[in-house]
């Protein structure tokens, strides 16, 4: 972690190789978010790495299929992200569906409809939710 503080233009993503470190099931919650469509599609079976190229930089990142799914498809259906989403649920959720491209606090409050000081507070404070930190840029 940087000892610079995070501020509202501090922009955030999901560090995936923070779920691998410190979350041994993080594919039972990725799971937890798929679509009644893709639901069955994932049930008991391990996920397989694909190539993904970023649509903006046409850059290559090897992504699961369940994180592709759950990007190209169940985060895009209404409903994935709504006003009654917790608030640390709904950044994680967005940033699903934007490809997980950082955002800044004040980005996510212009989505979100919420407060960007309060988004900035949950996520530059000592504990770490849900992979949400700085991106290194």
């Amino acid at each position: 972690m940087s000892i610079v503080k995070p501020s509202l233009q501090t922009r955030f993503h999901i560090d995936f190789d923070w779920w691998r470190q410190n979350e041994n099931d993080w594919h039972v919650h990725l799971r937890s978010l798929l679509c009644p469509e893709h639901e069955g599609a994932f049930s008991g079976q391990g996920v397989e790495l694909m190539d993904f190229v970023d649509p903006e930089t046409a850059e290559v990142h090897p992504m699961d299929g369940l994180q592709h799914t759950i990007l190209v498809h169940c985060a895009r259906q209404p409903g994935f992200v709504t006003a009654q989403t917790q608030l640390v649920e709904a950044v994680f959720r967005t940033f699903l569906a934007n490809g997980n491209s950082p955002l800044s606090p004040v980005e996510l409050a212009e989505r979100l409809n919420r407060p960007a000081n309060t988004i900035l507070t949950t996520l530059a404070g000592p504990r770490v939710y849900r992979g949400l930190r700085p991106a290194r840029e």
